[in-house]
C-alpha cells in the first residue's frame, strides 16, 4: 500500500475528508491527489485552499495511488466505472461513497476488485461524521484498518456488514436532517415564549450537542439519562409527556424506517 490517497470527485464530502486528513496530519497535502469529473474550477479552488495535487485525467489518478475514494453521486459512479476499468490494478482498493450502489453492482462494472462501501454523513464538514465501512472479501484486514483510520480522521467510523447499510442510512446517513428539524422546532418553541431567534438557535443547538455528548461519554443508557433530568411534577416530565402524546418516538422510528426503505429501493432499481 502506498502512502498516497486519490479522490475521484471534489464535492463537499471529498473536501470534508481531505480537510480532516490534512488537519490531523495523517496525510500530507502532497500525498493527496484529486480528479474532479468535468468541473475543474472546483479542483482549482481545492488546490488553492489545501495545496493538494490536482489530476487532470483519470489514468494518472489511478496510477498515483492504490487507495482511491470514489466521491461521486450514484448516477456518475455507474457511468465512470466502465471507462476506468482499464486502469485498475489488482492492488487497488476502491472506496465508494455512493448511496444505493452495492458492492455487487460495482463488481459487475469493474470485475473482481477490492471494494469498500463507506457511508459517511454531512457532519464530516466539521470533523464529526459517523461513517460505516463495509468491505468485500477481497480486502485484507490491513486495508480495512487503513480505511477506518482515514475515516476516523473526520469523525468516527465502524465496520458494518453491507446488509446493514440500509439501517445505517436511516440512523446516521439521513439523521442530521431529523436533528436539524428538531433544533428548528425547539427554537420555534422558544421564540414563541419570547426568546430572540438567534438566542433560541444557540440554546437549542448547544442543548442537543451537550445531550449527545452525555450519551457518548457517560456510556449510560439514554433512558437513564432522561430519568436523571425528569423530576417529579417538574417541567421536563411535562414536556416528555407532551412528546409521548404526540407519538414522538414512534414518528422518529418511522422516519428511520422510511429512509432505510428508500435506500433499499434505490439499490433494487439500479
Amino acid at each position: 500500500m502506498t502512502h498516497t490517497i486519490s479522490f475521484y470527485g471534489a464535492g463537499n464530502m471529498a473536501q470534508a475528508i481531505i480537510a480532516g486528513l490534512i488537519s490531523s496530519g495523517f496525510y500530507k497535502k502532497e500525498e493527496i491527489y484529486v480528479y474532479n469529473h468535468r468541473y475543474e474550477p472546483t479542483l482549482q479552488k481545492l488546490e488553492e485552499e489545501y495545496g493538494i495535487q490536482p489530476i487532470l485525467n483519470e489514468k494518472d489518478l489511478f496510477e498515483k495511488s492504490d487507495l482511491v475514494i470514489l466521491a461521486v453521486k450514484p448516477a456518475v459512479l455507474t457511468q465512470i466505472l466502465p471507462q476506468v476499468k482499464k486502469y485498475l490494478r489488482e492492488e487497488h482498493v476502491l472506496v465508494s461513497l455512493a448511496a444505493g450502489i452495492s458492492i455487487r453492482q460495482i463488481t459487475d462494472l469493474t470485475g473482481p476488485h477490492k471494494i469498500i462501501r463507506a457511508i459517511p454523513n454531512t457532519p464530516a464538514m466539521v470533523n464529526q461524521a459517523m461513517s460505516s465501512i463495509s468491505p468485500n472479501n477481497l480486502t485484507t484486514k490491513e486495508e480495512v484498518q487503513l480505511v477506518l483510520e482515514v475515516f476516523n480522521k473526520f469523525g468516527k467510523a465502524k465496520v458494518v456488514s453491507e446488509q446493514l447499510i440500509d439501517a445505517v442510512v436511516g440512523v446516521s446517513g439521513s439523521a442530521p436532517a431529523y436533528v436539524y428539524l428538531f433544533i428548528e422546532a425547539l427554537a420555534d418553541g422558544a421564540v414563541a415564549q419570547g426568546l430572540s431567534r438567534n438566542d433560541a438557535y444557540e440554546f437549542a443547538a448547544q442543548a442537543v450537542l451537550g445531550a449527545a455528548k452525555m450519551v457518548e461519554e457517560t456510556g449510560k443508557h439514554p433512558a437513564e439519562l432522561k430519568d436523571m433530568v425528569t423530576s417529579p411534577k417538574g417541567t421536563t416530565i411535562a414536556a416528555v409527556q407532551s412528546l409521548e402524546m404526540s407519538n414522538f418516538r414512534a414518528s422518529v422510528i418511522k422516519a428511520v424506517e422510511a429512509a432505510a426503505q428508500k435506500n433499499r429501493q434505490m439499490s433494487e432499481e439500479k
